[in-house]
């Protein structure tokens, strides 16, 4: 990332420190046209910019992550690996105006980092808001909000994070976070993966509309494909103005890489025709872990865990660098107790870190559904559209085996560690199905609800990624209105879904109960869609089950 590091000084502180088939292949040569397409227009000068936005993520009590990108001349685009060595200066202060500096540092970023910079700064007093901005050739970034996690001891009265998934930019515009960006209320905010699509542009859109075009308009492959994609999403507005205003913590999904990903390769990978899956994997975490402010607790994943006081810890987890193939839908091998999500060693950390964990709640920022989901009682005009959504065969649809679902012994491992050992307050925060979901997760969900509930589960809905409205191409809420209450019929551990709206949550939590807000946009294809509570559903401390509130927080 650095080739040089200037120590920082202290200043009235201490220092600081899917959906497709397989294509059978994809173009890429990177051209000089798509490179420059993942800038805004008539952006690029001969003086330093930061036309990227600036960011921050992964608070500690003593610390955060900051983040920008430098444009150092008009040359040097995302995954151009052109432009010469800058560097690159940040402050650190307690107010707006930087009247207040409290820490200031620089580095000097290259083209071998493709000009990103990434600054873990140490030193910082405990849940408090903190101002930063970088400076390179005289032109200052905009000033951004962060926000120091509380004291490890503290008693904190309440949690506040904006919850999102599944932003697709062909699809539509990210409103979502331009909601979230102006509440003025968020400790921090949760992405669940997806952060970026890897498709080639018109493949995977708006009902088969493409919104606004992408950049490079290949399906990404190479380092430079996914360091352009990057860029082009760092140059959406309502994406830049959300980190702006607050940390966010990151794990990624499929889609960071390619559709239905796993350890060996993906769905939409094919061998030898697109390079080698281990190339291409390499390539996407290394433009990931450049572009994105996550802090890598364990080289290579975004598995990790991140505490707030005593009422909450966050266990993040990495459910694709690791997971076995996904098995054929309904066939044995979901059971397999030699196959897994989550790999053995992040397997036995997760367990250890839930027996251990002495706060009120433990979160555990979940990237695929892990309440079981049957979905055998649906219609066949329903079932087929829901297999496309899922990416799987669409004749005898069983189960979606890129969830827990397809990983059953994982599952029944750690819920059977979580009654084994009375862990309560567990709540699985989860993204990628592109629809909202309130769950119980039973030991057993076929005699539920006889069987108890070992945990609770929010899952959010996309940004703007197609759900099955969508796919039917029928007007919003028609779909939903059929499929809901089948769907709760044969799941009875399903207080709720709602398969048909994009939008984002708000997790407000409590000493009492974690409670998920549901919003949901008026249209993802408008860029000025305005935003409205649909539901709430909570989860009061010790009852590991979810029930319905009537009042957003």
């Amino acid at each position: 990332m650095t080739s040089r590091y200037r120590a920082p000084e202290s200043v009235n502180s201490p220092s600081p420190r899917r959906r497709t088939v397989v294509k059978a292949a994809a173009a890429t040569a990177v051209l000089a046209g798509p490179l420059i397409a993942a800038l805004p227009a008539g952006a690029a000068t001969e003086t330093p910019s930061f036309l990227h936005g600036v960011a921050s993520g992964d608070p500690l009590p003593d610390g955060v992550l900051l983040w920008t990108r430098v444009t150092p001349t008009a040359e040097a685009v995302p995954g151009s690996e052109l432009g010469p060595d800058t560097e690159v200066s940040w402050t650190i202060a307690t107010d707006k105006a930087f009247t207040n500096v409290v820490s200031r540092g620089s580095l000097t970023t290259t083209a071998a980092s493709d000009h990103t910079v990434k600054a873990d700064i140490r030193g910082l007093a405990p849940a408090t808001d903190y101002w930063f901005r970088f400076s390179a050739g005289g032109t200052d970034s905009p000033a951004a909000r962060t926000r120091t996690a509380p004291a490890t001891d503290a008693t904190v009265t309440g949690l506040r994070f904006g919850v999102v998934t599944c932003a697709n930019w062909e699809a539509g515009y990210f409103s979502s976070y331009r909601h979230l960006a102006a509440r003025n209320d968020l400790d921090a905010w949760l992405h669940l993966g997806d952060y970026i699509y890897e498709y080639k542009s018109g493949e995977y859109a708006a009902r088969g509309t493409v919104v606004r075009q992408h950049a490079p308009l290949n399906e990404i492959i190479t380092l430079a494909d996914y360091r352009t994609r990057h860029g082009k999403y760092k140059t959406d507005p309502d994406l830049q103005a959300l980190h702006l205003k607050a940390p966010v913590v990151a794990i990624w999904d499929d889609h960071e890489f390619a559709d239905n990903a796993w350890s060996g390769g993906a769905v939409n990978h094919t061998e030898g025709a697109e390079g080698t899956w281990t190339a291409r994997q390499a390539a996407a975490k290394q433009a990931y872990f450049e572009w994105m402010p996550v802090r890598p607790a364990i080289a290579g994943t975004t598995y990790r865990r991140l505490r707030f006081g005593k009422l909450a810890d966050l266990s993040l987890l990495d459910l694709r660098s690791f997971r076995s193939q996904q098995a054929s839908s309904g066939s044995g091998s979901v059971d397999d107790p030699d196959r897994t999500i989550t790999g053995r060693a992040q397997l036995d950390w997760l367990k250890a870190g839930l027996k251990a964990s002495d706060t009120k709640w433990r979160l555990v920022g979940n990237s695929v559904m892990i309440a079981p989901f049957v979905v055998g009682a649906l219609s066949a005009d329903l079932l087929k559209p829901l297999a496309k959504l899922l990416d799987l065969p669409q004749e005898g649809l069983a189960v979606n085996t890129d969830q827990w679902d397809g990983y059953t012994d994982d599952r029944r491992e750690l819920l059977a560690h979580l009654r084994s050992n009375a862990i309560g307050n567990t709540v699985f925060l989860t993204g990628d199905i592109h629809m909202s979901w309130a769950n119980d997760v039973p030991v057993d969900a076929g005699t539920y609800p006889l069987s108890p509930s070992a945990a609770t589960e929010f899952v959010i809905t996309s940004v703007t990624s197609d759900n099955l409205d969508d796919i039917v191409k029928v007007p919003e809420g028609t779909v939903s209105a059929l499929a809901a209450p089948v769907i709760q019929l044969a799941n009875r551990h399903v207080h709720w879904v709602d398969t048909d709206r994009h939008g984002y949550g708000v997790l407000d939590i409590t000493a009492d109960r974690a409670q998920m807000d549901y919003y949901v946009l008026s249209d993802r294809t408008s860029a000025t869609a305005t935003s409205s509570w649909e539901r709430s559903y909570r989860t009061r401390s010790g009852t590991q089950k979810v029930e319905r509130t009537y009042d957003p927080v």
